[in-house]
C-alpha cells in the first residue's frame, strides 16, 4: 500500500527541520506571536483540567479505547460501512491522497457545482483537497475563521487548532482589508483590528457563500461504529452551517477517527474540549447518520482515508500517534514549537504530534522526514498533557534510531525499503565509535584513563559546529579517576572488608 502524503499543498519543497526553524526563530513578530497564544491557551487548559477530578482515569480510558479500535480497526471499519450505507449514505474508500481527491471531484462535479463550502478538516488538508478540486476548476471556501484567514492570507496553517497563530490581529485586519475583495464582497470601510469588528467582516463576508452552496465537505472528529454516526466539535457554528444547509455532504475521515460506542465517545466529548479549547464542553458538537429525507442534506458520502495509516499501524511503538484526537495540546507546552513555529515542520500537523505522525504517514525517506525526530528535546511535556496519553518521546526515539540505523522508510507495494537520511552521519560516526568502545573493556578503560589524565586540558565548550550547544553551558567536568580504578583502588585498601562489603 503505498502512501501520497502532502505536506504543505501548492508551496515550495521544504527544507529540513534544523534549516526552517533557523530562519523562524529570528522573527521576533512571530515569537511574539507564539508565545503569547500558546501561554494564554496551556493555561486555560490547565485550569479547565483541574476542575475535573478524574481526569487520569478519563486519559486512561481514552487510552484504552484508542487502542483497543486501532487493534481491531478492520472490523469496525466493515461496521461503519454497514451502519452509513443502512442509514442511506454511500462509502468510498481511498488508499491515498489521489484515490480521495479524485473521488471527492468526481462527486462534486456529478452535482454540476463549482462551489463547495469546508468545515475545517486536518484530513482534506493532509491531502490537499483544496488545490485538487482548484485544478477541477471548483472553489473551495474556508468557513473556520483562522482557516479563512489563511486562505485569504494564500498563507499556510501552523497550528493544529489555531491555523493562524502565526499572525497578530493587524496582520488579520490587513489581510481582510486586502483580499477580501477577490472573493466578490470588501472588507467593511473603517475595519479596525479589535475581534469583534474582524468576526462580524469574516460572518458578513461568509453569510453569502453558507447561502449559496450545494455542496458542503467536511472532516470528522470521530465515527461512532455502532451507528454509523459522524461528529463535529466546533466553536464558531460554521460547521453546523456547512453540516445542514447544502444539498449534498462529503466527509473526507481518516480511518483512525472511529469509535466502537456511544459510550466510548462520551469519554472524548470530555477530554477534548478542556485539551484543546479549555471549555467544559464545545459550543457547537454535530452529529449526524446518513440521511433523513426531511432534514439537512439528502445526499451524504463519506470517504475513508488510509494515505499511510495502514502502514504505520504494523509499527507496534509508532501506531501511538493514530491514538490522536487533534486537540493540539502537546503543541502549546512545547518549547521548540512555541519558538520555531508551526511551518518549520513543512507539514499540516506540526510541533510534536507532527514530528512523529507526519515521517510515519509519508514514509518518503526525505530530509525533511529525517529530521522531524530530532525537532524535540524531549522534555515529556507533550506525554504529560496528550489526553490519550501518546508517548511522544518514545516515539521519537524509536524514530530517530530507524533514521539512525539507515533511513526513513519508503514504501513499494507492501515491502519497507529503507533510504539513507541525510544530515546525521556525525551522529552515526560517534554511535559506532561508542558501540567499539563499550564492546571492548580494555579499550574502554584505556579511553576512560587518558581521558582523566589529560582533563585540565580539555576546554569548557566544544569547537565548530558545537559551539550552538555549549554556548549557554558548560561540558561537565571529567573526574579525577575512572570509577573502575576508583572501585579497584578502594577495595584493595579495605582488603577483606572490602571483600565482604563487595560480596554483600
Amino acid at each position: 500500500m503505498s502512501a501520497t502524503f502532502v505536506g504543505m499543498p501548492g508551496f515550495p519543497e521544504f527544507p529540513s527541520f534544523p534549516e526552517a526553524a533557523h530562519e523562524a526563530v529570528r522573527d521576533k513578530t512571530l515569537r511574539g506571536n507564539l508565545r503569547h497564544a500558546t501561554h494564554t491557551i496551556r493555561a486555560k487548559r490547565a485550569k479547565a483540567v483541574a476542575e475535573v477530578s478524574d481526569w487520569a482515569a478519563l486519559r486512561e480510558a481514552g487510552r484504552q479505547i484508542k487502542d483497543h479500535t486501532l487493534r481491531h480497526l478492520d472490523r469496525y471499519l466493515v461496521q461503519v460501512e454497514e451502519a452509513v450505507t443502512a442509514a442511506g449514505g454511500t462509502v468510498h474508500w481511498a488508499v491515498d491522497a489521489d484515490e480521495a481527491n479524485r473521488i471527492v471531484a468526481d462527486l462534486v462535479k456529478r452535482t454540476g457545482e463549482r462551489e463547495v463550502v469546508k468545515v475545517k478538516s486536518m484530513a482534506t488538508q493532509e491531502i490537499g483537497l483544496n488545490e485538487a478540486l482548484e485544478a477541477e476548476g471548483i472553489h473551495a471556501y474556508e468557513t473556520d475563521l483562522a482557516e479563512l484567514i489563511v486562505q485569504l492570507g494564500k498563507d499556510r496553517p501552523s497550528h493544529i487548532l489555531v491555523p493562524a497563530i502565526h499572525r497578530n490581529r493587524g496582520e488579520i485586519r490587513d489581510i481582510f482589508r486586502s483580499e477580501m475583495s477577490a472573493w466578490g464582497r470588501p472588507a467593511p470601510e473603517g475595519l479596525s483590528d479589535t475581534p469583534a469588528e474582524l468576526a462580524e467582516a469574516a460572518r458578513l463576508h461568509l453569510r453569502e457563500k453558507f447561502l449559496r452552496a450545494k455542496v458542503g465537505i467536511s472532516g470528522a472528529n470521530f465515527v461512532v461504529a455502532e451507528t454509523g454516526t459522524l461528529v463535529v466539535v466546533e466553536s464558531e457554528g460554521n460547521g453546523r452551517m456547512c453540516l445542514t444547509l447544502p444539498e449534498t455532504l462529503i466527509s473526507v475521515v481518516g480511518i483512525e477517527k472511529i469509535v466502537p460506542t456511544w459510550r466510548d465517545l462520551e469519554v472524548f466529548l470530555q477530554t477534548l474540549p478542556r485539551s484543546s479549547t479549555a471549555e467544559r464542553m464545545n459550543p457547537y458538537t454535530s452529529m449526524w447518520t446518513g440521511t433523513t429525507g426531511q432534514d439537512g442534506p439528502s445526499t451524504f458520502h463519506l470517504v475513508l482515508l488510509d494515505n499511510g495509516r495502514t502502514d504505520t499501524l504494523a509499527d507496534q511503538v509508532g501506531r501511538q500517534a493514530l491514538r490522536c484526537i487533534r486537540c493540539s495540546a502537546c503543541l502549546n507546552v512545547c518549547p521548540v514549537y512555541e519558538r520555531a513555529g508551526g511551518h518549520a515542520y513543512g507539514s499540516v500537523y506540526p510541533g510534536p504530534i507532527g514530528a512523529i505522525l507526519s515521517p510515519q504517514l509519508r514514509g518518503t525517506g526525505s530530509e525533511i522526514d529525517a529530521s522531524l525526530p530530532y525537532a524535540s528535546s524531549l522534555c515529556g511535556a507533550c506525554y504529560e498533557v496528550c489526553p490519550v496519553a501518546i508517548d511522544i518521546p518514545e516515539v521519537l526515539v524509536h524514530l530517530r534510531e530507524r533514521v539512525a540505523q539507515g533511513g526513513q522508510a519508503t514504501r513499494g507495494g507492501n515491502k519497507v525499503v529503507l533510504k539513507p537520511a541525510k544530515g546525521h552521519a556525525a551522529e552515526r560516526t560517534a554511535m559506532r565509535a561508542a558501540r567499539l568502545a563499550l564492546s571492548h573493556p580494555g579499550l574502554l578503560r584505556g579511553g576512560q584513563r587518558l581521558a582523566s589524565r589529560t582533563r585540565r586540558f580539555h576546554p569548557r565548550s566544544l569547537p565548530g559546529p558545537g559551539k550552538a550547544w555549549s554556548g549557554t553551558r558548560d561540558l561537565p567536568a571529567l573526574p579525577a579517576e575512572p570509577f573502575r580504578d576508583w572501585w579497584q583502588r578502594t577495595h584493595a585498601e579495605r582488603g577483606g572488608q572490602g571483600g565482604k562489603d563487595g560480596a554483600k
